[in-house]
């Protein structure tokens, strides 16, 4: 029997985050166009654009967030419900297992993209993590990549990784390439049997991000 093997872009952004200006549905025919089959719009602290997205596309896109805890980012797959930002970390991932999603940490040792962990809150969360982006392609040094591989090789976590994609040349900058999966469950047991394809994004993508910001705030005045 032959395995479906697809191409899941894990971490992406549409305009319903304040530092994107990606349409939804632009989204939807950029990953069409470029052969990804799964689609993670993690949006920061909010899931509307996800879950509008996932009404336009069930086939392709799964209702995530990206959620900022009064630490560091952790992101969630196949959510029901939206979780605020700024709670404790704990209390995300509890909210998460809750709801049966696939719980993974978004760029953990990055610092200039607000990881502040505190010592040992990561070992903390490990009984109700699935995963950890162990490459962002924005992440500004390889370093920080290289250390979220170790810290997952070290516990045992499947290896994640996202474009982090806030426009839209950026998605698939970075995918797995692992088994089709349609729940949280089969994504647990397809990342077991999944490779990784990607590049850093360079610097410049950081500035597109800085006027999506500014865009959003004067739309929003």
């Amino acid at each position: 029997m032959t395995t479906n093997m697809i191409l899941a872009e894990f971490h992406s952004h549409s305009n319903y985050s304040f530092d994107s200006l990606s349409r939804i549905e632009d989204m939807v025919a950029t990953c069409r166009k470029k052969g990804i089959s799964k689609l993670a719009i993690t949006d920061h602290g909010k899931i509307g654009g996800s879950i509008k997205a996932h009404q336009l596309a069930p086939d392709l896109v799964i209702v995530s967030e990206e959620i900022l805890t009064s630490e560091g980012e952790i992101l969630g797959y196949f959510m029901t419900e939206e979780i605020p930002d700024g709670i404790p970390p704990l209390e995300v991932v509890k909210r998460l297992q809750d709801q049966g999603a696939f719980i993974s940490i978004a760029h953990p040792f990055d610092p200039w993209r607000g990881s502040s962990w505190n010592p040992g809150t990561l070992e903390s969360l490990m009984p109700y993590l699935d995963g950890v982006e162990a490459f962002n392609a924005r992440c500004r040094k390889p370093i920080f990549n290289e250390q979220a591989g170790e810290f997952a090789n070290e516990h045992g976590l499947a290896w994640m990784v996202g474009s982090d994609a806030h426009t839209l040349p950026e998605l698939g900058r970075a995918v797995l390439k692992l088994p089709d999966f349609y729940t949280a469950d089969e994504l647990r047991e397809a990342v077991k049997n999944s490779s990784f394809e990607g590049e850093l994004s360079g610097s410049i993508v950081h500035l597109h991000s800085t006027i999506a910001k500014v865009v959003n705030k004067m739309r929003h005045q």
